[in-house]
Parts: C-alpha cells; sequence; structure tokens
C-alpha cells in the first residue's frame, strides 16, 4: 500500500495594519490574529511606515487607514499597490476621499462601523481568493455616481464584488430607452441600473438617500414591470443578455 503524504499546510495569509490610532492598531491585530489563516506581520503608524513595513514583508493584504500624520493613506496609495493590494480600512467616509482611494488603486472601502468583524475577515480573505472587493454602504453610495465612467473605460469584465459591479456591466444613466420600453419611473430606472450594477438593498438605499423598505417596494413593481422573479432575470433583460432580448439602448 502507497502511503499518502500529508497535503501541505495552506500558508496563512499575511497582512500589515497601517492605522495612527493605537488601540484600533492594535484591536485589529489580536481580531485577525486570532484566526489561523491570517496573520499580521506589522504595524504602521503612517503612510512612510506602511510603505517601508511593505517592502520589507511582501504581504498579502494592506489594511490601510486615510488620515495618518506624516504621509497620509491616500498619498501612499500609489505607492503601496505595486506591493500589493490595498484595502481601505477607516473612518473616513466622504465621497471624494472615496473616490480618490479607488481611483488611487484601492481594491476596497470599509468605512468602520459599517462592517461586522466577520465581513472584515471574508473580505481579506477575498482579496487572497482572487475574489470581488468589497465597499461597504457609504463608499458604495460614494462610488456610484462614478460606476458609468469607470465602466466605460472597461473593455473586459472586471468580476468587481458582486456587491458594486456585475460580470455585464450596466450603461448606468443612459437607460431612457429602456425606461420607455418597460414603462419604468425615473425612479425605478435609477433603481434598476444598481441592481444590475450588483448592488444589494442596503447599498441602493444609500445610494438613493431612501430606505431599504422603499428600495424593495421599487424592486417589486421593476420585476412586475419586467416580468421577472429574481435580479439576474431582471438584470438580464434590462441589459439585453437575456436569451431573445434585444437591447433597446443605442
Amino acid at each position: 500500500m502507497t502511503e499518502r503524504k500529508p497535503a501541505p499546510a495552506t500558508e496563512p495569509l499575511r497582512l500589515v495594519v497601517a492605522d495612527d490610532n493605537p488601540v484600533v492598531r492594535a484591536g485589529l491585530t489580536a481580531l485577525l490574529s486570532t484566526h489561523a489563516d491570517i496573520t499580521v506581520v506589522a504595524e504602521a503608524t503612517n503612510g512612510h511606515e506602511a510603505h517601508e513595513a511593505a517592502r520589507r514583508h511582501r504581504p498579502d493584504t494592506i489594511l490601510l487607514d486615510v488620515r495618518m500624520p506624516g504621509m497620509d493613506g491616500i498619498t501612499a496609495l500609489p505607492h503601496l499597490v505595486r506591493i500589493a493590494p490595498v484595502l481601505m480600512l477607516t473612518y473616513s467616509a466622504e465621497s471624494e476621499t472615496v473616490r480618490e482611494a479607488l481611483r488611487r488603486g484601492a481594491v476596497g472601502y470599509l468605512v468602520h462601523g459599517e462592517f461586522t468583524t466577520d465581513e472584515l475577515v471574508e473580505a481579506v480573505r477575498d482579496i487572497k481568493r482572487g475574489r470581488p472587493p468589497r465597499l461597504t454602504p457609504t463608499a458604495a453610495a460614494a462610488a456610484a455616481p462614478s460606476l458609468a465612467e469607470a465602466n466605460s473605460q472597461l473593455s473586459t469584465p472586471t468580476g468587481n464584488s458582486p456587491e458594486l459591479l456585475s460580470q455585464v456591466q450596466p450603461d448606468v444613466g443612459q437607460s431612457s430607452s429602456y425606461r420607455s420600453r418597460f414603462q419604468l419611473s425615473r425612479r425605478e430606472a435609477e433603481i434598476m441600473d444598481l441592481i444590475a450594477s450588483g448592488m444589494n438593498n442596503q447599498q441602493i438605499a444609500a445610494a438613493c438617500f431612501i430606505s431599504e423598505k422603499t428600495v424593495k417596494n421599487h424592486i417589486n413593481r421593476i420585476f412586475a414591470k419586467l416580468h421577472s422573479t429574481s435580479r439576474a432575470e431582471a438584470a438580464a433583460k434590462w441589459l439585453g443578455t437575456a436569451p431573445g432580448s434585444h437591447p433597446g439602448r443605442s
């Protein structure tokens, strides 16, 4: 009988945590280190230290705050993304800050208070798995106006987060012909664009400044008008990718 060799243990995910608040930094390190597949290899208090730590340790992911002394996170981003994927983890929720971070290469943007510890751990794991990045609701709302511009510059599907983008990118803001075809109101068309872009109800509510209950009511009416029973089916019809469909956008 041939003896099977045990499979090699998977190397843990190696992280650099950059935040000038020692309580936040220690809390993140303690939290993440409780998972056997994650290890924090270095901590940093500003962008300079984060860059030095990233060069030294070559981590799988960098968790980066925005406001830090010396060199802040936004300034450090272009240098850090050349070394490892950067996930913004911050209290800074200003729309322009979110958009600038994404423009400079951040793979995701998590605002403190808008995610659970489990969601943070999964976001870190998803980066290593090659899965799409994540945006918390405030960040998603800030990024939503830029989706159409960003999508128009992409020639292939990006595989971005199910919470943000789908594999077939919608032409956000160019849905007047489909509004007419499906008899959707302007608000319903706006929400259908966001559904097709992959946003969940919470993110749509944040982007449109309405309650989740109102979003659900709109979705029920949209599904009825599109004769659809699921988000995927509605998105396929809206984008013109459903079998037998004929896109109405020009």
